[in-house]
């Protein structure tokens, strides 16, 4: 891989250069190279070249990540200036900025797509959980069948623009202490199609398009997550001239369930006991997302806010096998309302527990401890 030169040398300046030093220093060097005016094998990639320098140097927070970094700061994600520019499309907006009009590339413009549609999925907890195949019903414009985009009757001809003589493009030229530029804008006539229609379609009214409602099959992976979004290519709005259409968005909302909680790819289970199955054990059925009970057994002595894990029973890892688990949080619930007989019960049981016996042994501890730390602290000081 060759080695970058360095943005500085590029612009033929030192590190020390102001703003304006830059300024100037590009527009001499984007005038030596760009393509329009130098028709040298590599004057196009220079002109690229001298164009990413100013990017970097005319940016305060770039210029000082790459005086402390070099090229290395530039390499991260998001560093790259020019990511996602196409061919020198990114590079004639600087030129624009500085000599007025669009620079002439010789390329010729991208091809309008379709745009995209947005739409939401409501689904089920266990829909999400386990995947589904659904449905959404969208509204669209689709290529008409009649014409098959062209906006013309069948068979009928289309004549050439007379205001840009069929190429789509209306070129002016524009002159300027630095030379003569060309200015290239879509004729305003054919819309830069470069033909116009003469016998317009019957069925889309020259539009090349219709309205229509379609559903739309969308397969649910197992294990999504709300707030993501299923992405299905060339569903979306027909693009224009019968150029490839849109993609469809589909959002993804999840109802919430009347038992069970998501928490990443565990489930959780909030199981009410009361004081006495906390206290002695208990064996029971609870629920899980599979729709069949499970047996779980509470050991004696089971405290408020202790969880137990259900191996394997919670969400599909949506990238990977296997599931997460489900989480049966122990929740101890204390009755409002005693019958009499229960009420003595419970009086004849917190008589042979007394109140100073509970949780003396543990608060004896932290004295003793506080303590040995207050004699220690008067020893040490002695």
């Amino acid at each position: 891989m060759a080695t970058k030169r360095d943005y500085y040398e590029i612009l033929g300046i030192t590190q020390s250069a102001n703003d304006d030093e830059i300024k100037a220093a590009y527009r001499r060097m984007a005038k030596k190279f760009h393509p329009d005016l130098n028709k040298e094998p590599n004057a196009a990639d220079s002109f690229k070249e001298v164009s990413e320098a100013y990017e970097v140097l005319s940016d305060r927070q770039k210029r000082s990540t790459y005086d402390r970094f070099g090229h290395a700061g530039m390499s991260g994600a998001g560093a790259n200036p020019f990511e996602g520019y196409n061919g020198m499309g990114g590079f004639s907006d600087i030129f624009e900025q500085f000599f007025g009009g669009a620079a002439q590339t010789g390329q010729r413009r991208a091809v309008q797509k379709g745009a995209d549609i947005n739409t939401t999925l409501v689904l089920t907890f266990e829909e999400a959980i386990f995947g589904s195949e659904k449905e959404v019903e969208i509204n669209r414009y689709d290529t008409c069948g009649r014409c098959k985009g062209s906006k013309s009757e069948p068979g009928a001809e289309t004549q050439r623009c007379p205001t840009c003589n069929g190429s789509g493009e209306l070129r002016k030229v524009q002159n300027s202490i630095f030379g003569q530029f060309v200015n290239v804008t879509p004729c305003d006539r054919c819309q830069g199609e470069g033909r116009i229609v003469t016998n317009p379609c019957k069925e889309c009214r020259g539009q090349g398009r219709v309205k229509i409602t379609k559903r739309i099959a969308v397969k649910v992976p197992p294990g999504i997550d709300a707030n993501s979004r299923i992405r299905i290519s060339g569903e979306g709005e027909a693009g224009p001239r019968g150029t490839l259409p849109g993609n469809l968005n589909v959002g993804i909302v999840i109802k919430e369930h009347a038992v069970f909680r998501r928490v990443e790819n565990n489930i959780l289970l909030d199981l009410p006991l009361t004081i006495w199955q906390a206290a002695l054990g208990d064996k029971l059925q609870v629920p899980t997302v599979d729709g069949q009970p499970m047996e779980l057994e509470i050991k004696p002595g089971a405290q408020h806010g202790e969880v137990i894990r259900l191996r394997e029973k919670g969400v599909p890892f949506l990238r990977g096998t296997g599931r997460g688990d489900q989480l049966v949080n122990i929740n101890i619930v204390v009755p409002k309302k005693l019958t009499e007989e229960q009420r003595q019960l419970l009086l004849k049981l917190s008589q042979s527990m007394p109140r100073e016996q509970i949780g003396q042994k543990d608060r004896d501890k932290d004295k003793d401890k506080d303590d040995k730390g207050f004699f220690r602290r008067i020893f040490s000081d002695a």
